[in-house]
């Protein structure tokens, strides 16, 4: 459930050389622990999204009047504030759904293919996420300006919307299940033999209807960071609706999101070769979390600042936005990085030298001799995962607008932070048991996983 990258190992780049990846689910804790993370996953995080709703829409922004809500009415009282799905949100999300459907299938893009996964099988895109993005603002402004629909009824629906979305991404994770079983897209996939896992972790690597149209580029980018972004400016709206004018708070974080979600549809293609498409499954925790959690979690900030509204003064506002977007340019930075020493078969020069690296040979499932380079200058030199770094920090500067009065607001970085620490531990796991002594002799180059002298 969220948007973090693949770490630096990087494979050389010669004429005809295929990428491998697994296909198989990963997870870096005892088989205990990861049986009961997906039991309580599965059971908690539906009615936790109407929980960070109501607390941010109804209570004030405040957990404490959430408990003390609870407490007073029960489980009775929860049930009441829980809005049901209505047509008026399944026509909202429906219109939204079939507008970027439509957009990543009838942009012009230039292709491009994704990793080589162990089965041989290299899934191929379009590269059209950043003319979709912009396509997608356009037609947001002129809808608002021309009065044809008025965003900020997304807002006063935002509960409806968000409980058909719990339910509907459900049945859509569940024909997914069906879809692996019945009519998978590859052989990247397959069942483990228990349905709990099968249902969270997924069937299929890379699932599709028909040949062109890929499921987990839609559900992750097109429908997921995309309704980050039209909320992130709804809640602009509304909040001039509600005070006839744009708090400097809301504004910073609205930027800074912005900035960040923009920079992702232009990487768009270094996502798609990440752990959340090369590696984990279309299943709940990646397709539910992206149609559901990243709309309502990753958006709360905005949210919460927008019935409460902080002055920050400009001086604290402009101080904010240029940390902020520091951060954001340091992650791209990084990815960039990555691309450039992928692309150049390690010869192009970081920080002004030429990069070091670690050769590293290793055999595909199928036997198949094959050789990476794992890049161990410039910011992968400083920690193994060191862009997960200026992504959580940038979540905090797009958060620090709301200051200080409610934990609420901080829950996606809190959330953001765990996610990513382990999602490092996972990635670890999985290139140790990949390069086996080469990433040994890699981690004692480049020590810390993230956090340089501390993780």
């Amino acid at each position: 459930m969220g948007k973090g990258k693949s770490v630096s190992a990087q494979p050389k780049k010669d004429k005809g050389e295929k990428i491998s990846v697994s296909t198989k689910p990963l997870s870096a804790h005892s088989a205990l622990v990861t049986y009961v993370s997906m039991a309580l996953l599965l059971f908690l995080c539906p009615p936790f999204v109407i929980a960070l709703w109501y607390t941010m829409v109804e209570a004030d922004g405040s957990f404490m009047n959430l408990g003390k809500f609870i407490a007073q009415n029960g489980v009775s009282g929860i049930l009441s504030v829980w809005p049901r799905p209505t047509w008026t949100a399944c026509k909202i999300i429906l219109g939204f759904g079939a507008f970027e459907a439509f957009l990543q299938v009838a942009l012009p893009g230039e292709e491009y293919m994704g990793p080589l996964s162990s089965t041989g099988h290299r899934p191929v895109y379009k590269r059209n996420g950043f003319s979709a993005f912009i396509v997608t603002m356009i037609t947001y402004y002129v809808l608002w300006r021309e009065k044809v629909f008025n965003p900020a009824i997304v807002y006063d629906h935002l509960g409806e919307i968000l409980s058909t979305l719990l339910f509907g991404s459900l049945v859509v994770c569940a024909l997914l299940y069906v879809k692996g079983h019945l009519a998978p897209s590859s052989t990247d996939g397959g069942s483990s033999g228990n349905v709990l896992v099968d249902f969270y972790w997924g069937m299929e690597l890379y699932p599709r209807i028909g040949k062109h149209f890929d499921i987990k580029q839609f559900t992750n980018c097109r429908f997921g960071m995309m309704s980050w972004e039209v909320l992130a400016l709804t809640y602009c709206l509304k909040q001039v609706e509600l005070y006839g004018r744009l708090s400097d708070s809301l504004f910073v974080n609205t930027l800074l999101m912005t900035v960040y979600i923009a920079k992702f549809f232009w990487w768009e293609p270094g996502y798609m070769a990440s752990m959340d498409i090369a590696h984990d499954r279309a299943g709940f925790y990646i397709v539910w979390g992206c149609l559901v959690w990243v709309p309502c979690i990753y958006t709360s900030p905005g949210m919460y600042l927008v019935k409460q509204p902080v002055e920050l003064g400009w001086p604290l506002a402009i101080f904010i936005a240029l940390a902020g977007l520091a951060c954001i340019y340091i992650n791209y930075d990084c990815d960039y990085q990555r691309q450039l020493f992928r692309h150049t078969g390690g010869t192009a020069k970081i920080w002004g030298q030429v990069p070091t690296k670690i050769v590293a040979h290793y055999t595909t499932e199928s036997g198949e001799p094959k050789q990476s380079l794992l890049l161990t200058s410039g910011w992968w030199g400083v920690s193994r995962h060191f862009h997960y770094l200026p992504e959580i920090l940038a979540s905090f500067f797009w958060t620090l607008p709301a200051l200080f009065s409610n934990f609420a607001p901080y829950f996606y970085t809190v959330y953001l932070t765990m996610l990513l620490f382990d999602r490092a531990k996972r990635d670890d796991q999985r290139c140790r048991a990949k390069y086996q002594k080469y990433w040994d002799l890699y981690c004692k180059k480049v020590k810390y996983a993230i956090v340089p002298g501390i993780y």
